[in-house]
């Protein structure tokens, strides 16, 4: 009979994000579920790894709702444009990145976002130039490689400047292509088995960067497939007079006209919206992934969350692209979401822990996974983060927050299914310093590659 690892959390400060918290508490994970949760002293179990949690707080690990891993290597093009400006520039040094720089940049902001207490990513890449290798599998084998939980979005382009859209011809592709890629994509890869290490979503980029063809026949594929979907919408007031005058409606009422709501359906930004596209997005159970960062570094504005929140919409945190939002850390996010609504409707806007809440259960409903992450409770995946919040943190009575303020504390342990990936504050399942050196070769060949562009 083969027995299966166990390992008991103790003398921790445990947050379920249910609503039940235990001071000097436990978490016992057998193989890669939670088997119990609960206050005072573990109970006493044969050969099993105990980590004493004194002085740490144990929470979910973090769900990053949205990404761009390859921007890791064009960090800092642009500083201080808007969205389409950015974009405009940006793209000219993405067209030339090929299978090595996605492979470098995955490397390093996956590691990046599990040193920051992240177990479940997604990534939306939606920009595959001609003939420069698989760029889609390069960022899944370097998931694979660091242990880290992920939802990877196949994306898309069709419409480029020449039809009416914003990116350049030379970055788009035809739909035929797409759809067949994007459905070879699901075959090869997706498992919707439980304890899922990797599932695929499909994922055209923009109202104002794709056709309503491809948003309708992608629709029509993933739920064919039995996956989810994804794309940007209301980013900023820029996209909303480009929908107006190109289809002669709001990008949600768009959306919603061509079937792209739905609880299968998860939204990235969302910064511009009615009140009637809130009640549409409560109706029809549609997600959205925050980004609070990256909204402010390109001058978006500020999503109204808290809104969105009392709605009963579901809502995640996410990092953005490394070019958008640089060097973010995930739990950083949790900081600025709180802060950006309390500084427009006030301190009981957004609490440490409902922002926390956001994070980890949030993003797991946007990723429709909500019965096996992001939460502790038994029967779970034992996806967990220990957070160090002795020593200067010790000045805040409050464990959560003294992780939802200020700067985030040291991550003691990070498991993703049970497995350490991430041990007192280093990463463990690759060597930190060759993720590093990764990401920087990533950087320095696209930066080589696209001179001729530039």
């Amino acid at each position: 009979m083969i027995t299966r690892p166990v390992i008991v959390i103790e003398n921790a400060h445990v947050v379920t994000v249910t609503g039940d918290e235990h001071p000097g508490g436990h978490v016992v994970i057998e193989g890669d579920r939670i088997t119990a949760v609960g206050p005072g002293p573990a109970p006493a179990l044969d050969h099993a790894e105990r980590i004493d949690g004194s002085g740490c707080l144990v929470t979910p690990g973090l769900v990053n709702t949205h990404h761009h891993l390859y921007q890791w290597a064009s960090q800092g093009v642009s500083p201080d444009h808007t969205l389409f400006e950015w974009l405009v520039a940006s793209y000219r040094v993405w067209s030339m990145m090929d299978a090595e720089v996605v492979a470098g940049a995955a490397s390093a902001g996956l590691g990046w976002l599990a040193r920051s207490g992240c177990t479940t990513s997604t990534d939306h890449h939606y920009i595959f130039p001609r003939g420069r290798g698989d760029l889609f599998a390069a960022e899944i084998e370097a998931a694979r490689e660091l242990g880290i939980r992920f939802h990877p979005c196949r994306g898309s382009m069709d419409r480029g400047r020449s039809q009416g859209g914003l990116p350049p011809d030379s970055v788009v592709e035809d739909i035929d292509t797409i759809l067949s890629e994007t459905e070879a994509a699901i075959d090869r890869y997706h498992d919707a088995s439980p304890g899922s290490m990797l599932r695929i979503a499909v994922a055209p980029c923009s109202p104002f960067s794709v056709s309503r063809d491809l948003l309708v026949r992608s629709a029509d594929l993933a739920r064919a497939k039995g996956v989810r979907l994804h794309t940007h919408l209301a980013e900023t007031l820029d996209e909303e007079e480009h929908t107006r005058e190109q289809f002669g409606m709001t990008p949600t009422e768009y959306m919603d006209s061509i079937g792209w709501l739905g609880p299968d359906v998860w939204l990235a930004h969302c910064v511009h919206l009615q009140d009637a596209d809130i009640k549409r997005f409560a109706e029809t159970g549609t997600g959205i992934a925050h980004c609070p960062s990256s909204n402010a570094r390109l001058g978006a504005g500020i999503a109204r969350v808290s809104a969105l929140l009392e709605a009963g919409v579901p809502v995640g945190l996410g990092v953005d692209g490394a070019a958008s939002a640089e060097m973010v850390p995930l739990a950083g996010e949790i900081r600025q979401a709180m802060y950006m609504q309390r500084a427009v409707h006030g301190p009981t806007a957004l609490t440490a822990r409902r922002a926390l809440e956001m994070a980890t259960l949030g993003g797991a409903r946007c990723l429709g996974r909500e019965d096996e992450i992001g939460s502790l409770e038994p029967g779970k995946l034992a996806d967990i983060a220990l957070w160090r919040v002795d020593g200067f943190h010790t000045a805040v009575d409050d464990p959560v927050v003294a992780l939802a303020y200020g700067g985030t504390p040291p991550l003691e342990r990070l498991l993703v299914g049970g497995r350490t990936v991430v041990r007192a504050d280093t990463l463990v399942s690759v060597p930190q310093d060759e993720a590093g050196r990764r990401g920087a070769a990533a950087h320095r060949r696209l930066m080589t590659l696209a001179e001729e562009v530039l």
